[in-house]
């Protein structure tokens, strides 16, 4: 199983890599047109997954020492958000704030109020509280894929974790700073919401740098700024969730952040039936009626959430919210592989 695993997520990054290969393909072909600027890109392992910093500039070493920047910004967050490190914030509320009001960053009261936001918006399909579900399923995750362990938990093991699954059970201060948790047992996962903030604070230090036409891929989290180097629009790819290494669909994009939450990133197969880590936070067991979601929203932060949100409510209620929302367009394949798309996005080309 753990071996499955393993391939599994070295296949993901593969199919990463391969994706964003396309798109330097793309930048350094029309690079040749253009005037001294040049493209430049850097990957870095952080979060658990690759993240790919890619920026336009008439300077190496500003290129460079900004991507370097950003980096560092999204290693800060992390040391902040896991909840595998011991002496990160969210892993002090998960040990302690049942206890006392735990004092914490502002980047995470910030993180939590955003969370809040999107569990009331979606209503409670996405919820930042299923820590606890998730360690029961093995679906950690922890950049250690060892210490995963993905498995079918039995119903009374499902029923007794539910009550700790309550995003009302989290009690912040902005003013003080300062987190409370109303039980013991609940448990913060950042998992559906960090990569996301993580992308928009690291565009925020490249723009601080003088970058503005850059993208910042935190996995499947994507923050776009500008254009490319031959003043076109960026082309971020869409993955197929039932073909490796295909792309359901093509975007052009600026200044906007574009999310995808499939079925295919960590899962396993048991008796024929596949079981992955989106979990619905009212059931305790895998969202069942979507393939992939994927979210276009101003910020990546929102689109993260969003898109778990929308995969859990499925494609009626799903596309019912991504059209009540401003400024927030979607693509949805549900679980027969049907494609569903938001009013904005009727025009584009959909690859069998």
């Amino acid at each position: 199983m753990i071996a499955s695993r393993i391939k599994k997520q070295r296949i993901l990054v593969i199919s990463f890599l391969l994706i964003t290969y396309h798109l330097s393909l793309i930048t350094f072909f029309y690079g040749c047109t253009s005037s001294q600027q040049k493209t430049y890109k850097k990957s870095q392992f952080m979060m658990g997954t690759v993240v790919t910093i890619t920026v336009v500039s008439d300077y190496r070493q500003k290129a460079e020492e900004s991507i370097d920047a950003a980096f560092s910004e999204i290693r800060r967050l992390e040391g902040m958000m896991s909840i595998f490190k011991e002496d990160s914030d969210i892993s002090l509320i998960n040990h302690s704030a049942y206890k006392r009001h735990i004092t914490v960053s502002r980047e995470v009261i910030e993180l939590l109020s955003k969370a809040n936001t999107i569990s009331r918006v979606t209503d409670g399909a996405f919820d930042i509280t299923t820590g606890k579900l998730s360690m029961l399923w093995g679906f950690s995750s922890d950049i250690n894929i060892e210490k995963n362990d993905p498995h079918l938990p039995s119903d009374a093991e499902i029923k007794k974790a539910l009550p700790f699954v309550m995003a009302e059970g989290i009690i912040t201060n902005e003013r003080e700073r300062t987190v409370y948790l109303k039980k013991k047992g609940i448990i913060i996962d950042t998992g559906g919401i960090a990569k996301g903030y993580a992308a928009d604070a690291a565009l925020a230090v490249l723009k601080s740098n003088g970058i503005t036409d850059a993208i910042v891929a935190v996995a499947g989290d994507v923050r776009v700024s500008g254009k490319r180097q031959d003043k076109k629009l960026w082309r971020v790819g869409v993955r197929h969730p039932r073909k490796e290494g295909k792309i359901l669909a093509t975007l052009e994009l600026t200044d906007r952040a574009i999310s995808t939450s499939g079925d295919y990133e960590r899962f396993f197969i048991k008796d024929g039936i596949r079981y992955h880590h989106i979990l619905d936070p009212r059931t305790g067991y895998p969202a069942g009626e979507c393939q992939s979601v994927t979210i276009i929203a101003d910020d990546a932060v929102t689109a993260d959430a969003l898109a778990t949100g929308v995969f859990v409510l499925g494609p009626e209620k799903g596309m019912k919210l991504i059209e009540s929302m401003k400024g927030v367009e979607g693509i949805i394949v549900d679980k027969n592989g049907r494609v569903h798309l938001s009013s904005s996005l009727k025009g584009i080309k959909i690859e069998d």
